[in-house]
């Protein structure tokens, strides 16, 4: 069995939302000092990195990350790649026709490969047309990932995306690194930390074949 590690690193550098917490992780107790173990402590926004968010994120009063069902978060996942169809053109979305042929599963996802680097936030990220959650829905998908830092525009004040998501019964989990994931069927797991109150929660995802 081959297990692929689909979450993004943590590090310092790791390139934030814009104006969210940086990740900082610093060693509080070093044995090269005298110390007898070596104790670290981090500093990050829940964002930063392979993240699940909750509906609390963008809705006041919604289920918060520990009440989400962590059955939502293991299972059957098909990945599907997309990276050769985003270059220059910055209004590209993603389509049901660029995922209707693939094989259903009732998680999904997206390989663009449109943020290659970690240390540098990109400028624009495509996102799903606004059938796409809707018609996701119906083909009974629960969970939508990809490796983008969100499912709606970076310049959105409006999380369109993520509220017809909701709205659709479809959970989220953003900033995979599927650099290294041929398309196909595989087992997944990306299980949020148990965060009281959370609006999202980091995960070690990652996809496996028997």
């Amino acid at each position: 069995m081959k297990i692929f590690d689909i979450s993004r690193p943590l590090f310092n550098g790791l390139a934030p939302w814009p104006g969210d917490t940086a990740f900082q992780y610093e060693l509080k107790w070093k044995m090269a000092d005298g110390a007898t173990v070596n104790v670290g402590a981090i500093t990050m926004g829940v964002h930063n990195g392979s993240h699940a968010d909750a509906p609390f994120h963008f809705k006041q009063g919604a289920m918060t990350i520990e009440q989400m069902p962590l059955e939502i978060y293991l299972g059957e996942a098909v990945v599907v790649d997309l990276s050769k169809k985003f270059g220059t053109d910055r209004t590209r979305q993603i389509t049901i026709g660029d995922l209707e042929s693939s094989p259903e599963a009732p998680r999904l996802l997206l390989k663009t490969g449109v943020w290659r680097d970690s240390k540098v936030f990109p400028e624009w990220i495509p996102v799903i047309a606004p059938d796409v959650a809707e018609w996701l829905g119906k083909r009974n998908v629960k969970l939508l990932g990809l490796d983008l830092p969100s499912v709606d525009p970076i310049e959105a004040t409006v999380l369109v995306n993520h509220h017809a998501l909701a709205a659709a019964g479809i959970a989220i989990v953003e900033s995979l690194d599927l650099s290294e994931v041929a398309a196909g069927i595989y087992h997944f797991s990306a299980l949020p930390l148990r965060i009281s109150g959370g609006d999202a929660a980091p995960v070690r995802a990652i996809l496996w074949r028997d």
